[in-house]
């Protein structure tokens, strides 16, 4: 475990490895700004990165992250915006295996602020027990909170598609979810 001292200086220490790499698509970016072919939306999980899962670099993916990717008017804003004015036309809801929030919807009461997104993850998964399947429905709920916005209605007459998909935390594999398809 880092004490916050030994975490600061970790990090600082992979900036300055990170500014000798790069350095061409990062002036690239600034000056002509970013392009992404998709947008994200997955947990905050730190064994869920989707630059690395999708071998991706700067620029490539709008990533919007939240324990349980779950979804409320800030992540729609976000992703109204990647869609609106980046252009961007998928729209992928990454749910993962072993995921704590859906644990903790399913099998803890917490307080604080985690209680707000348990409560949106019951609210998805209803009854459901099994952690795979209820990682699932939290997925397709997402999915739909996201296609019920206007915005996006709008979007998707125009060629931009949302996805629901789950990635295995030990195999390292993504999974479509097919359309009303829990599997």
């Amino acid at each position: 475990m880092f004490s916050a001292e030994q975490a600061i200086t970790k990090l600082l220490e992979g900036n300055s490895s990170f500014l000798n790499t790069s350095k061409e698509i990062r002036t690239e970016t600034a000056k002509n700004g970013q392009h992404p072919y998709a947008i994200i939306i997955t947990c905050s999980d730190s064994r869920v990165i989707p630059e690395a899962i999708f071998n991706a670099g700067i620029g490539e993916l709008f990533v919007i992250r939240v324990a349980g990717n779950v979804i409320d008017n800030h992540q729609l804003g976000s992703i109204e915006y990647a869609s609106e004015h980046l252009g961007t036309k998928l729209i992928m809801v990454l749910g993962h295996t072993h995921c704590g929030a859906v644990d903790a919807a399913i099998n803890h009461d917490p307080e604080g602020y985690i209680k707000y997104i348990t409560d949106d993850i019951r609210k998805a998964i209803g009854k459901e027990r099994d952690p795979y399947k209820a990682c699932c429905l939290n997925v397709k709920h997402c999915v739909s909170i996201i296609e019920s916005s206007l915005e996006i209605q709008k979007e998707e007459k125009e060629g931009l598609k949302v996805v629901g998909a789950v990635y295995d935390i030990e195999t390292g594999k993504v999974k479509l979810l097919g359309h009303g398809i829990v599997n």
